[in-house]
């Protein structure tokens, strides 16, 4: 698909995407720059897309998470007081912000209020953009709430799969399950093999190459070192757990989750005017 525009964020390791068609477009897993020192926001990522979107003429219809991120900071309100459009992810985050909720002490309720997702999108529930349509495709398993979306001949799959050879998402997280995850791949594998797959991170293999986030259905069938080749369902949970005991958490989970989970609110300010963010000691 010639109309995606990528734009990689190397504190983070992500991808934001921007498709459109037609004069209308979305944008995919936006970034707000966050300091963990300091506590501080800025918005030099994000400003970077809507500069494009500008720039481009398009008109901003849907500001789109592939799930709840756990290693940045969403731009999604801050895109959307800038250029309008709604924002969107899976219906099942009411169940990520119940158990992250109970994590953190809050009302699970009173988070689901503040949290004004504008779409709870359903698998295979269908979106207009332009000539196109997106499909939005329930892939958990990395968490309960993780989707894929597919325009046109690409599909952007959020931290489901990684590049060939960095395999696949961690299904330790609350809510996570390989052999869920598992399944979420093959779903993904059933797509036509010459589908353009865009990733939400990359890493560089570890440092043993430059960032890439663009690969194919084929591609990963034959070469993911986690799952590609047929891999045996058994043989990919045994290797997923294994090595995800091994993983650190990410550095910016805490924060993240508690914006993200708030479609990109930041908490309730106090008498005070500003926001805090709570830190939960031995909770992981």
């Amino acid at each position: 698909m010639e109309n995606v525009k990528s734009f990689f964020d190397p504190a983070t390791f992500t991808i934001t995407y921007v498709v459109w068609d037609g004069g209308k477009a979305a944008v995919i897993d936006s970034v707000l720059d966050f300091d963990p020192a300091s506590g501080g926001t800025s918005t030099a990522s994000a400003d970077q897309v809507i500069s494009f979107i500008k720039d481009n003429g398009l008109e901003l219809l849907y500001i789109l998470e592939t799930h709840v991120h756990a290693d940045h900071v969403t731009a999604s309100q801050y895109l959307r007081k800038t250029l309008g459009g709604r924002i969107g992810i899976s219906e099942n985050i009411k169940s990520v912000q119940r158990v992250f909720a109970k994590i953190f002490n809050l009302d699970a309720a009173e988070v689901q209020k503040e949290a004004d997702f504008d779409l709870y999108l359903s698998d295979r529930q269908e979106l207009p953009l332009g000539g196109l349509t997106i499909r939005a495709i329930a892939t958990p398993g990395h968490t309960p709430a993780c989707m894929t979306f597919v325009v046109g001949a690409a599909a952007f799959v959020g931290d489901t799969i990684l590049m060939p050879d960095s395999g696949t998402a961690r299904c330790d997280f609350p809510g996570g399950d390989a052999a869920t995850l598992y399944a979420s791949i093959r779903k993904i594998f059933s797509l036509p093999d010459q589908t353009t797959l865009y990733m939400c991170h990359d890493y560089g293999a570890d440092g043993k190459r430059d960032a890439a986030w663009v690969t194919t259905v084929a591609e990963q069938k034959a070469g993911n070192i986690h799952v590609g080749g047929g891999t045996p369902e058994a043989d990919y949970i045994k290797m997923r757990q294994t090595r995800d005991a091994t993983l650190s958490m990410p550095e910016l989970i805490l924060p993240s989750v508690q914006i993200n989970m708030r479609a990109g609110h930041f908490p309730k300010a106090e008498d005070n005017g500003l926001s805090y963010l709570k830190l939960p000691l031995n909770a992981f």
